[in-house]
């Protein structure tokens, strides 16, 4: 009966120690697909940062020419007006 009890003690440790480098096999399974999740998003993320930096500038282009040509209209309606009252009134 020692020789069994032996022999089950000795099959014990090698069960627990791969029943524990299956477990860190999985866990390590999990870690490493959220780790490339979170690194494809900030991917992502960057992606989308550039994206945003092109239309706030393609934005403050198209701001730019048409406040410029409403200046460029006033400006003209200021020379006009200045001109007609330059004319003395008879």
């Amino acid at each position: 009966m020692n020789e069994m009890t032996n022999g089950a003690a000795g099959l014990a440790p090698m069960i627990i120690s791969v029943a524990l480098v299956i477990v860190g096999l999985i866990a390590w399974f999990f870690i490493n697909r959220a780790s490339v999740r979170a690194s494809e998003q900030i991917r992502l993320l960057e992606a989308l940062l550039e994206e945003q930096k092109k239309q706030n500038a393609m934005l403050r282009q198209l701001t730019a020419h048409v406040a410029g040509t409403d200046k460029t209209a006033e400006t003209t309606e200021d020379a006009n007006r200045d001109f007609t009252r330059l004319i003395p009134e008879r």
